[in-house]
């Protein structure tokens, strides 16, 4: 293999890992914003979110964790797209 085909693989893998690694940081900001800040909240009362509703609390818990996972499984899936 030549080495400007060498450098293009190893210049594709690292654009696939940057796509990847940015889909996971997502997932991650999306788990923090919308399941652990609010429980943060609640559980030292420094928020509104005790006067809510539990249902609206668990279909925005239920969203934003859908979200992260989604965003995860995402980033999983782009990284078959390294090249051997």
């Amino acid at each position: 293999m030549s080495t400007d085909a060498a450098a293009a693989k190893l210049i594709a893998n690292e654009r696939v890992k940057l796509l990847a690694n940015n889909l996971d940081r997502a997932s991650t900001a999306c788990f923090t914003v919308g399941v652990a800040t609010p429980l943060a909240g609640a559980l030292y009362r420094v928020s509104g979110i005790n006067s809510l509703p539990w249902w609206w609390l668990a279909a925005g818990f239920a969203g934003w964790l859908s979200a992260a996972t989604i965003l995860h499984f995402l980033a999983r899936r782009t990284l078959t797209g390294l090249l051997p």
